[in-house]
C-alpha cells in the first residue's frame, strides 16, 4: 500500500487491504489489486483470471469465458475499494448494492490467463453520500473487453 504524502490516503490497495474494505470473499471477491487511486475520482483494478474459478466449470465447459456480469461486478468492486480507501472505511463493515447498470457493452472474451484491468471513474457521488455513479472500462492487453455505467449504494453497517 502506497500513501499520498499530503493526505496519507492510500493510492494502492493490495489483497489484504481490499479484504478489510469489501465484504466479498471467495468465490466472489473479483479484484486482486487496486492501483492509481486518485481520491474518489478514479482508480484501476487488476483481476488475474485463472482457470480454477468456479464459474468456468459451467461457462462454458471446454471453452471457458468469464461471464460478463462478473466483469461488471469486478469493476464495481474496484470502485468500492477506491471509495473505501479514500473515505477511510477500512474495517468499516460496508455493504455495497447495485442500483442500476446502464450503457453496458461487451467487446472481447475474457479467458483464463488474461489480466483484466478495470479503470473506473466517479461520475456522481461525494464523501458522506450513500449513492454513487461510476463509469468503468475493462481491458485485456489494451483491448476493450467491457464498458458500463453503474450506480451503487454504499451502506455502512452498525
Amino acid at each position: 500500500m502506497t500513501d499520498t504524502p499530503e493526505t496519507g490516503t492510500p493510492t494502492t490497495a493490495d489483497i489484504q487491504l481490499i479484504q478489510r474494505i469489501l465484504p466479498h470473499r471467495y468465490p466472489f471477491l473479483l479484484v486482486d489489486r487496486v492501483v492509481d487511486i486518485d481520491g474518489t475520482s478514479s482508480a484501476t483494478g487488476i483481476k488475474n483470471v485463472t482457470m480454477n474459478e468456479p464459474h468456468f466449470q459451467g461457462h462454458f465447459p471446454g471453452n471457458p469465458i468469464m461471464p460478463g456480469v462478473t466483469i461488471i461486478e469486478a469493476m464495481a468492486q474496484t470502485a468500492a475499494v477506491m471509495v473505501g480507501t479514500t473515505m477511510n472505511l477500512v474495517d468499516g463493515n460496508m455493504l455495497i448494492y447495485f442500483m442500476g447498470i446502464d450503457a453496458t457493452k461487451f467487446r472481447r472474451k475474457v479467458v483464463p490467463g488474461d489480466q483484466l484491468l478495470m479503470k473506473v471513474e466517479t461520475t456522481r457521488g461525494k464523501p458522506g453520500g450513500k449513492v454513487w455513479r461510476f463509469k468503468g472500462v475493462a481491458t485485456v492487453d489494451g483491448e476493450m473487453a467491457a464498458e458500463a455505467e453503474f450506480t451503487a449504494m454504499m451502506d455502512l453497517q452498525g
